[in-house]
């Protein structure tokens, strides 16, 4: 009899888990009461991304004159915005839905549950469904915090997932919150036209990156007229029929016709019944083994929901790793899951990315380092392209040559950072890269003279 396998949530992880799991002979049934493909990933990740590539097209025109050609205007259309994006939700979503069919998954629309650790229930449309599982993946991911001092109207104050694209364009907004999602929608909005105000409760934007990193990112910003709040945490927001203002902890306000609060996210883990099924929480995450699994063995727990990283990568990742575990596959990978190898990327212009050791933990833990860094500004593909902005910085073992991480600022570099990624996880040393014959004139060119 095959293994039958219930998906509570229809995200990356458990998209990925899916498929995998049908063609390793399971039973699939997902429940998914939203899109699938993921609300964090289709309603967050997706039009952040498609929002900053109009962004950055009306930024690139902008810079016509330096490549040789007059100046072109551009001016945003919201309802074409709005358009495009919903274009590529439901196209996504309808791909992940022929997916998963061809791979003969049974899909559920409604809200699941667990009444039991074998035993799932489903609320849908027309009425309650009984599911027995013999597997249960738990994927439901997270949504926007909301501080209690924050009045979120979804018009003037502002969620991330009321922003793409917002009501109307702001005519100065207020960001909250410095981390990566933070620093995006300071980026999207400024290459919007907007005027922008970044609260930053630190006294460096995106306080767990490399300081060098930051700073780059910081210049940026302050070059295009971005005005920072450093260690200013927020604490009220009052507002009138115009406008917003900001209050923080230390007496000063940033005021503007808009507020948004991207201080993280909230797992989504209340409703699923955890405590019926003994389902150990912490902080509201489901707490999970390097397999996935939570501590009653047969139920496991990804993405957002599990505490690990919260990248789409990670979560489609996890998700294949847990429907090989729990379907005792022998073959491929048996790979644990090396969280602090997994890249990440900031799509700011100029774009940031990152993978594995930073240079400000190596030096705090006194571990010896290698460090080489390159700036584009010598890259000959980056002036073809007239933006020398960022470096490429890679971090190695000065005995072995081992690759241990690296970081990139610059264009391209969430595309970039793939080659130090596949170092950094195969444990390829500086030499590996520096001996590629790669094209000529590429930004790729950087890495190979970072290695050198």
């Amino acid at each position: 009899m095959a293994k039958r396998f219930v998906i509570i949530g229809g995200g990356p992880a458990g998209n990925t888990a899916a498929t995998h799991a049908a063609r390793l002979g399971a039973e699939v049934t997902m429940i998914e009461k939203d899109i699938v493909g993921g609300a964090a990933h289709l309603w967050d990740c997706i039009p952040s991304k498609a929002m900053i590539a109009t962004g950055g097209t009306m930024a690139r025109m902008g810079r016509a004159a330096g490549m040789g050609l007059h100046e072109i205007r551009t001016d945003l259309d919201l309802d074409v915005l709005a358009s495009r994006i919903h274009s590529i939700e439901s196209r996504l979503e309808r791909a992940n839905v022929e997916l998963l069919a061809s791979q003969g998954v049974r899909m559920v629309q409604g809200t699941g549950r667990l009444v039991g650790p074998h035993q799932v229930v489903a609320e849908t449309p027309d009425g309650l469904v009984e599911i027995e599982a013999d597997v249960v993946l738990l994927s439901t991911g997270s949504r926007p915090r909301i501080p209690d001092w924050a009045p979120v109207d979804g018009e003037r104050v502002l969620t991330t997932r009321d922003a793409y694209p917002p009501p109307q364009m702001p005519e100065h907004l207020v960001v909250v919150g410095s981390g990566v999602t933070g620093v995006e929608f300071v980026h999207m909005f400024r290459s919007f036209g907007c005027d922008v105000t970044l609260i930053v409760s630190r006294q460096q934007v995106l306080p767990n990156k490399d300081p060098e990193v930051a700073a780059a990112l910081e210049d940026d910003f302050l070059s295009r007229g971005v005005r920072l709040l450093m260690g200013a945490r927020a604490v009220g927001v009052e507002k009138d029929a115009e406008s917003v203002t900001v209050l923080c902890d230390d007496g000063r306000q940033a005021r503007g016709s808009h507020a948004l609060i991207a201080i993280g996210s909230v797992p989504n883990s209340d409703g699923l019944g955890l405590d019926l099924a003994g389902v150990e929480l912490r902080n509201g995450y489901v707490v999970v083994d390097h397999n996935c699994e939570s501590t009653v063995p047969g139920v496991y727990a990804a993405g957002d929901l599990s505490g690990k990283l919260p990248l789409s990568s990670v979560a489609s990742m996890q998700g294949r790793k847990i429907a090989e575990h729990a379907m005792g596959h022998q073959g491929g990978s048996q790979r644990v899951l090396d969280y602090d190898k997994a890249a990440s990327a900031i799509f700011t212009v100029p774009e940031i990315a990152d993978v594995g050791l930073a240079e400000a933990d190596a030096f705090a833990e006194g571990r010896k380092i290698r460090v080489t860094k390159v700036p584009f500004s010598a890259n000959a593909k980056a002036l073809i392209e007239n933006d020398v902005r960022g470096f490429v910085k890679i971090i190695s073992d000065p005995a072995t040559g081992v690759i241990l991480g690296g970081s990139i600022v610059g264009r391209r570099a969430a595309e970039l950072i793939s080659v130090i990624a596949l170092a950094v996880t195969a444990g390829l040393r500086v030499t590996d890269i520096h001996d590629s014959l790669l094209v000529h004139p590429t930004l790729a060119e950087a890495l190979a003279d970072a290695a050198e």
